[in-house]
């Protein structure tokens, strides 16, 4: 009965084995050492790494850092040693066989390299990188949400190599076939499709060195049609023939943002005043002067599927018109302060002129300065599409000085008031932690003009729960915050500011172009008449309005 419980057991046991065998640690089926070969100095070391290859049936391969996972050892310690982490040691001259080995489905698997040792040390890790390696150069997955990881590999001007993991910035040629942990090289299929890796290594003299590798998710959902355009700016001008604007269009496509101005196909309404260039046939969103008057630029994204999405912009033509000088440049707010790298500020810019209308948005105009860039570096608007304006905190801990400035036609310089950025944690009184996505983020109105139009020119807006009035800002508002309002909403939450003048009212100036709404005042001879102002919240934002 004992002997018949043992066989009993020991055939349990039999069968237990292969399905832990399957589902455990050791389905890894080969071993990859890289570099094959190289060679060090005595007294350096240099880096080995091994990637596992795991098959799962019929699917395609995957691969899996396994450097800390395997045992390393040397042929001949006296020429080089080698540590847990593939790390090796030139010891004397000669040649030394570099070993990897680890339990795998078959049993006892292993991988070798070939590591050669001069008499004289090469300076081992501490030249510059000079070239990336990506292992292994090309990976696929199944299907969307499959994984694979990617290794980094440096080769130094001494001729040593280094594994770069966290220590380079990843990045995906299309989030929207595939996005990859920037820290981990860990990279996920999103749709079908393919797209290009690319590591970026710093050095410590500011040289970069690069590597790329090829990601494809194999099946799957394809792409998702483009939903939505956004032009920007929404309109322009010129002042002289062949006097040129560039016109960027961001497309919206599985819930994601990408520039598609050289996708779209191109077209002017009125081509005796502006022409404007599409693929093939110029630059796309380039629109260049002809003569007077005013024409509709036209942007449309063909599907695959033959939908249309289409999307418009103004632009204006005065050939010979005096160009006024300005003034001065008020920017707003008096000081931003935050307390993480990568935390924005949003910073307003206003005009003052001789001639109606007197106050005008210069905030996508002016150029921005930052007195300390390692402090907070501020982005310009214009033909790159970004929101002038936008200061972006860099991690160090600080104040800076935001300046606005323009040229008048005459040469002369007109700068700004100072206004101050500051980033310091309250707690830690540093700058440099990455930080998540906030809960909520505050509106601020601020109202810019003369402020002779009748009484009621206020600006509302309803909480993210829709109680009205949040947000009530105007003159006679002193109450409620006066020109400078604000309010506090959940992130991702639409606010949707209301001027309560009649549409198209003289009084009414126009939204700020920094503000991120659709329709903003960028022309003085065409101001905008929009009563409502819709932005999506991500962070705090700033926004101005004019009235007369």
């Amino acid at each position: 009965m004992r002997v018949r419980s043992l066989l009993g057991a020991l055939l349990t046991f039999g069968l237990v084995m292969p399905i832990v065998s399957c589902n455990g640690s050791y389905s890894v089926s080969s071993i990859e050492i890289s570099p094959a070969t190289q060679s060090v100095g005595a007294g350096s070391t240099v880096q080995f790494n091994a990637v596992g290859i795991f098959t799962y049936g019929s699917h395609p391969p995957q691969t899996r850092d396994v450097t800390n996972l395997v045992t390393w050892s040397s042929s001949a310690t006296n020429v080089a040693t080698i540590n847990s982490s593939g790390d090796a040691t030139g010891v004397a001259a000669g040649t030394t066989s570099v070993t990897a080995s680890m339990q795998g489905f078959t049993g006892l698997i292993h991988a070798n390299a070939s590591l050669t040792v001069t008499g004289v040390g090469s300076g081992g890790t501490n030249s510059d990188i000079t070239s990336i390696s990506i292992i292994p150069s090309s990976q696929s997955v199944p299907s969307p949400g499959g994984t694979a990881q990617f290794i980094p590999i440096g080769s130094t001007s001494s001729g040593s190599t280094v594994n770069l993991t966290g220590s380079v910035t990843w990045s995906s040629s299309s989030a929207q076939i595939a996005t990859i942990d920037a820290s981990t090289g860990v990279a996920t299929g999103v749709s079908q499709g393919s797209a290009t890796i690319t590591a970026v290594y710093t050095n410590p003299d500011k040289t970069v060195a690069t590597g790329t590798a090829t990601f494809q998710v194999i099946s799957g959902s394809t792409q998702q049609s483009v939903t939505a355009l956004t032009m920007f700016p929404t309109s322009q001008g010129a002042t002289a023939q062949a006097q040129q604007s560039q016109f960027t269009v961001l497309g919206t496509e599985n819930g994601l943002q990408y520039d598609v101005t050289d996708q779209v196909v191109w077209s002017s309404s009125n081509l005796a005043v502006a022409t404007i260039g599409t693929a093939g046939d110029g630059t796309p969103g380039l629109a260049t002067a002809v003569g007077a008057g005013t024409t509709t630029i036209e942007a449309k994204y063909i599907n695959k599927d033959g939908s249309e999405v289409v999307t418009t912009g103004a632009y204006s033509v005065t050939i010979g018109a005096a160009q006024e000088p300005l003034l001065s440049i008020n920017v707003v707010p008096a000081g931003t302060t935050v307390s993480n790298k990568s935390m924005t500020g949003q910073y307003l810019a206003f005009g003052t002129y001789s001639t109606t209308p007197t106050i005008r948005d210069l905030t996508n105009q002016v150029t921005w300065l930052s007195l300390l860039p390692e402090v907070a570096s501020i982005s310009s608007g214009g033909t790159s599409g970004e929101n002038g304006g936008l200061a972006t905190a860099q991690g160090y801990t600080g104040s800076t000085v935001i300046y606005a400035e323009m040229t008048n036609p005459d040469g002369t310089v007109v700068l700004s008031n100072p206004q101050q950025f500051t980033c310091k944690d309250p707690t830690t009184q540093v700058c440099n932690q990455e930080v998540a996505t906030p809960q909520f983020a505050t509106v601020t109105v601020f109202i810019a003009g003369e402020q002779t139009a009748p009484s009621g020119e206020y600006v509302t807006a309803p909480s993210d729960t829709g109680t009205p009035n949040l947000i009530h800002c105007g003159q006679e508002y002193t109450g409620s915050g006066g020109q400078v309002c604000t309010g506090t909403y959940a992130v991702g939450s639409q606010v949707v500011l209301t001027e309560n003048l009649p549409a198209g009212s003289s009084y009414f100036g126009g939204w700020s172009s920094g503000s991120g709404c659709a329709e903003a005042q960028t022309n003085p001879a065409n101001l905008a008449t929009s009563q409502t102002c819709t932005i999506t919240l991500t962070g705090n934002k700033s926004v101005g309005v004019i009235f007369y």
